[in-house]
């Protein structure tokens, strides 16, 4: 019982940090805010995470699952690599058109800290290779591999483009780019 309330402690921290931070921002959320939307109190906290950091990790580990995921779910409707490719840049484009879209989680993390923040740089890079190597494990049937940065590339400069426009052009410019790529 104590284990579950402890979880339920540690998710309730983590959603409500998960929201603050993709809305407003990692170094505009303060840990006061944290704790008076979760509704638990600084001990229960501090018992929980150590530091901002350590909420901060966990949010990037949550949300690296869930794009994983998506991505992943994406790709497997299709058989043949080039649509899965392509399924992945119109993943990118429902995304970006939602309402409550306000970037890519990890870009925008670490626009904020800076090179020394190490361990936060890292966990993105492995996020952000996970992406890569799927774009690598789709196009290595068909030979193609030697292709998978450069879509890579496109993928993540479709997500910058979208942030710094609040347009979809940046995502339909990639996709073309991509399809002219596998043809």
């Amino acid at each position: 019982m104590a284990k579950e309330r402890k979880n339920s402690v540690r998710q309730s921290i983590i959603e409500t940090a998960s929201r603050l931070f993709y809305k407003q921002g990692y170094t505009s959320t303060g840990i006061n805010q944290i704790i008076a939307e979760s509704g638990v109190v600084k001990s229960t906290l501090y018992s929980t995470f150590r530091s901002k950091e350590e909420i901060l990790m966990a949010y990037l580990e949550t949300e690296g699952a869930i794009s994983d995921k998506e991505l992943k779910d994406a790709t497997e409707k299709f058989e043949d690599p080039k649509e899965k490719i392509l399924a992945v840049f119109d993943y990118l484009m429902n995304i970006v058109q939602k309402k409550d879209y306000y970037g890519c989680h990890f870009l925008n993390i670490v626009s904020e800290v800076t090179k020394e923040d190490e361990v936060v740089r890292s966990q993105i890079k492995k996020q952000k290779n996970k992406v890569r190597q799927l774009f690598h494990q789709i196009l290595e049937p068909i030979e193609k591999a030697d292709l998978s940065d450069e879509i890579y590339t496109l993928f993540e400069g479709a997500l910058a483009g979208n942030k710094v426009h609040d347009d979809v052009f940046p995502v339909l410019n990639a996709k073309k780019i991509a399809e002219k790529l596998l043809n």
